[in-house]
């Protein structure tokens, strides 16, 4: 679980900093948007060492998790654009 953690972390940890960078284009929603896109590759490898051989349910426990970010981070992505001045 520890492993899985660090990978969670670590994909928080490049989104917020800019690794691999979000698209060129206007501020709006961009960092909102590279987690999105962090978070969904964090899933798919963890779909893919679990495939590889199994983590004991704490893939599917961090895969859990990490789906209950990605609806955090779209519900906070539609709160902005609904409430943006």
């Amino acid at each position: 679980m520890r492993g899985i953690v660090r990978l969670i972390t670590l994909g928080a940890i490049l989104a917020s900093a800019g690794c691999g960078g979000p698209p060129p284009g206007p501020p709006g929603q961009r960092h909102m948007e590279e987690t999105l896109r962090q978070l969904e590759i964090a899933k798919h490898e963890i779909e893919v060492a679990d495939r590889a051989r199994d983590h004991g349910g704490h893939a599917g426990a961090a895969t859990r998790l990490i789906d209950d970010a990605i609806r955090q981070v779209r519900e906070g992505i539609r709160y902005r654009d609904e409430h943006a001045r």
